[in-house]
C-alpha cells in the first residue's frame, strides 16, 4: 500500500491510498489526479500560542516548544522529534527527524487576510533512501484561534493541492491467479492473495500488514494495519471504460474521509 502524504503543517496527512485489485482491470501502473481531490472535511486544529506549539488533531496529539529545538515526540513510525521555528506573525517552518536524520520539512504561511495557509514540503520520511516527496497546498480557515495567538492557530481544511512529485502520485498493480502485487517508485511494495489475508507489507514502517479484498466486479478494499491494528481502509473502483479509478481512504487514526480519482497511465 502506497499512501500520499502530505505534509499540512507538521503532522502526517494521508490523502488517499495506491490500491490493487483482483482483476486485469487493475493491473498497470496508475497515477493521481491532483486536481480532482475531495479533502476530509474534517478540519486539522493548531495552536501556537505563549512559546508553544499544539497540534491537536494529529493521531495522536502532541505538544512541543516552539523554540527551533528538536522536540521528542512518541507514537509516531515515521519521526521521533519535531522541531518548529517560528519565522513571523505569519510564517513558521517544522523540520522532523528520525534518529537525529532530517527525514521531512515544511514552511506554512498564513495569508496576510488570515484566511489561507499555504504549505510547501519536502518528505522523504517513507522513501526508503529515494529521492524526497516534495509538494505545495493549501488549506482554509474554518475558525480562528483564541485572541493573541500566532495565524496559524485556529482550524483549518485541506482545500488545494497545488503541486506534488510523480513519487508521491504513482503506483504499480500487477494480478496472477489469485495473488496482487503492489510496488511503489518510494520503496513500498507487497503480494497478498486476493481473500482479505494478512500479508507482510515491505518498506513501510508504519504498515505492518496488508489485507486484500474484491466487493463486487470492480471494487477493491485494502485493510492496513499496525502491529494488529486497523489504520486504514481504501476501496478503489474502476471505471467501466478501465481508464480511470475512484479511491476513497478512510484514515482510522485521524477518523477522516477522503476521495480522489486516478488515471491509467
Amino acid at each position: 500500500m502506497k499512501k500520499l502524504i502530505l505534509f499540512f503543517p507538521f503532522a502526517l496527512v494521508v490523502l488517499s491510498p495506491m490500491l490493487a485489485s483482483a482483476q486485469s482491470q487493475f493491473d498497470g501502473t496508475w497515477k493521481f489526479n491532483m486536481n480532482n481531490i475531495e479533502f476530509s472535511k474534517k478540519p486539522d486544529v493548531f495552536l501556537l500560542q505563549n512559546g508553544t506549539y499544539e497540534c491537536k488533531t494529529c493521531a495522536p496529539p502532541y505538544t512541543v516548544k516552539a523554540d527551533g529545538t528538536d522536540q521528542a515526540v512518541s507514537g509516531y513510525p515515521y519521526f521521533d522529534t519535531i522541531a518548529i521555528h517560528v519565522v513571523n506573525d505569519r510564517a513558521i517552518e517544522a523540520t522532523n527527524k528520525k534518529n537525529g536524520k532530517v527525514v521531512a520539512t515544511s514552511t506554512s504561511t498564513v495569508s496576510p487576510d488570515g484566511k489561507t495557509m499555504s504549505s510547501t514540503f519536502s518528505d522523504s520520511s517513507n522513501t526508503n533512501g529515494g529521492p524526497p516527496v516534495i509538494g505545495k497546498g493549501e488549506l482554509t480557515l474554518v475558525a480562528k484561534g483564541p485572541a493573541g495567538s500566532h495565524a496559524i492557530s485556529g482550524s483549518w481544511q485541506a482545500s488545494k493541492m497545488e503541486s506534488l512529485s510523480d513519487n508521491g502520485t504513482v503506483w504499480t498493480n500487477k494480478v496472477s491467479g489469485n495473488e496482487i502485487t503492489m510496488t511503489t517508485p518510494t520503496g513500498q511494495s507487497y503480494t497478498a492473495n486476493l481473500d482479505g489475508t494478512d500479508a507482510p507489507m515491505k518498506g513501510d514502517p508504519g504498515t505492518t500488514s496488508v489485507s486484500v479484498k474484491m466487493i463486487g466486479k470492480n471494487t477493491l478494499e485494502e485493510t492496513d494495519k499496525r502491529d494488529g491494528k486497523v489504520i486504514f481502509v481504501f476501496s478503489m473502483t474502476v471505471a467501466s471504460d478501465g481508464k480511470t479509478a475512484k479511491t476513497v481512504d478512510e484514515d482510522k487514526l485521524r477518523n477522516t474521509t477522503s476521495t480522489a480519482t486516478a488515471t491509467k497511465q
